[in-house]
């Protein structure tokens, strides 16, 4: 997708491939072209998944020994939060992409994930999201060597248009949470088109049916399995960060098209005896405040990020201690870009007057796609948790949302 930089060496033309970076940037400013548009129409963004499926980037957190690009999540992120500043619907699929790649090395067996890893990266396949453990609708039972899934799942983003599933079910008799990873076009699975939220309208986030579907023993993801591990305890916090970066994306892009605004179309108010809007001493201030925040969320998510791949990085040597110190960097950015997206993209109004709520425009997206994504996660059980650390040293209980 992105093009190559040609040089002169010793007089013979040589192509140099983008970077990751030059790569996100061109893609992100494809989506842009389109965004609002899209927002409008919702469904399946086909034709950019297909340009990020073209790009290599789906084997971005691959490692290079399995045919990706061996990013680590710092650089990952960055390009997670690139893609939100122009469209959070796509950073929100391709994030998830990864995470599910993420699910399979952290609950499986290296001759299960190897392979998987080895044949996304070789033929681009896109991984969907079915795993939601709150929705306990879909059952498995044991049937000889082989297991039944049946059943619903909701919030199954990505999975429309994609080549990969992870899946979850509980088990009849002990109620214990199954994790698979399945074909999505397996027989019996079924992805419908039922998303039709006020925000991410183009995360393909529906349900998906069950019906008697045949998973055999390797596909099911049970050792070490779901937060078994300190390791495999990173899943949840990996998530997080991915939410974070989103929700710092969008912030980013709200104040991004708010300043074009200011400074290309708002007009100054009546009262104010200015010949500019730019010259608006609370118009400045409040650009001063929504700067100060970005910057501090900024901070805070790349630190988060670090943190998370020193604790990455130590793989099956990481303990319970080192985890925690990750979720508490993690959940203090979340709750940072939660607040500091909000206020943004709320506010933003302020700084571009009346004319901007214009419905063609439709920069309330920005707004609407933040609150969408932060109630599925309440920010208020992030404090919590982070108040517990501060007052009593007690890092958040693993689960799959801390």
């Amino acid at each position: 997708m992105a093009i190559s930089t040609t040089i002169l060496q010793d007089d013979v033309e040589v192509h140099e491939p983008p970077s990751i970076q030059e790569t996100a940037k061109t893609l992100a400013a494809e989506f842009r072209l389109t965004a609002v548009e899209r927002d409008e129409a919702g469904g399946t963004p086909k034709a950019e998944r297909d340009l990020i499926r073209n790009s290599g980037l789906l084997a971005l957190s691959i490692p290079e020994t399995e045919g990706g690009l061996g990013a680590n999540w710092q650089d990952t992120m960055q390009v997670v939060r690139e893609f939100a500043r122009a469209d959070s619907s796509i950073a929100h699929v391709f994030a998830f992409h990864h995470l599910m790649l993420a699910t399979v090395r952290l609950f499986a067996r290296p001759d299960q994930w190897r392979p998987w890893f080895e044949h996304t990266a070789r033929l681009n396949w896109f991984w969907g999201n079915a795993l939601n453990p709150l929705d306990d609708r879909t059952t498995s039972r044991q049937v000889g060597n082989w297991y039944e899934f049946s059943g619903k799942k909701s919030f199954c983003s990505g999975a429309l248009d994609s080549e990969m599933l992870i899946v979850s079910a509980y088990t009849q008799d002990s109620h214990d949470l199954v994790v698979a990873a399945l074909p999505t076009g397996r027989t019996g699975i079924s992805v419908l088109q039922d998303w039709h939220n006020i925000g991410q309208r183009q995360t393909d986030s529906g349900s998906v049916n069950f019906e008697k579907v045949r998973v055999e023993a390797n596909d099911i993801l049970a050792d070490p399995g779901p937060l078994s591990t300190p390791f495999s305890c990173l899943r949840p916090l990996l998530a997080q960060l991915i939410l974070t970066n989103i929700y710092l994306g969008i912030a980013e892009g709200a104040f991004e098209d708010a300043r074009h605004y200011t400074l290309n179309e708002a007009r100054p108010w009546h009262r104010s005896g200015l010949e500019h809007q730019t010259e608006d001493p609370y118009i400045l201030s409040h650009y001063g405040e929504f700067w100060a925040s970005l910057q501090s969320a900024r901070a805070l998510t790349d630190l988060a990020a670090a943190k998370f791949d020193q604790a990455w990085s130590k793989e099956r040597q990481l303990t319970e201690e080192e985890r925690g110190e990750a979720a508490i960097d993690i959940t203090s950015a979340k709750i940072i870009a939660t607040r500091t997206g909000l206020d943004i993209t709320s506010r933003m109004f302020e700084v571009a007057g009346s004319r901007a709520t214009h419905a063609g425009l439709r920069l309330d997206r920005h707004w609407r796609n933040l609150r969408t994504h932060t109630l599925h996660d309440p920010v208020d059980y992030k404090i919590k948790e982070l108040g517990e650390w501060a007052l009593k040293q007690q890092y958040p209980t693993p689960t799959f949302y801390s």
